[in-house]
């Protein structure tokens, strides 16, 4: 009978807790990174001696991501994209990363991240005629 009466026993450490339990879920709830996406040009070295064959793309989108009064401050055209084929020496598919050039020590102090989306690019060679 009396471990039944202690669980009744000191309410208001359960009340603290309890509230101490909501408020950290709150918080978590309203400091949620967030995500804004907008597209910029992408710069693309072509091969020399290869003709593209499929669609060269012109744009890639970005996603910025950290906290939501942070992301719409960041300046788009401050962030360049390219994608460099000219080391490809053969016909077909080839695939490179697409590369983001910009001041990543800024970023990293106010806990921006910057991700290219797609990452990669493909595009079809052939051998030009």
């Amino acid at each position: 009978m009396k471990q039944g009466l202690k669980f009744f026993s000191s309410w208001s450490t359960k009340v603290f807790s309890f509230l101490l339990a909501v408020a950290v879920v709150l918080i978590v709830e309203f400091s949620n990174i967030s995500n804004r996406v907008v597209t910029i040009p992408l710069s693309v070295a072509l091969p020399d001696g290869l003709v593209a064959e499929s669609l060269v793309p012109e744009t890639v989108d970005i996603v910025i991501s950290g906290s939501e009064q942070l992301i719409y401050l960041v300046d788009p055209s401050s962030i360049n994209a390219y994608a460099d084929f000219s080391d490809v020496d053969n016909s077909g598919i080839a695939r490179v990363p697409v590369v983001l050039d910009f001041n990543q020590d800024v970023f990293r102090q106010s806990s921006i991240s910057v991700k290219a989306q797609p990452s990669s690019v493909r595009i079809l060679f052939s051998f030009g005629e």
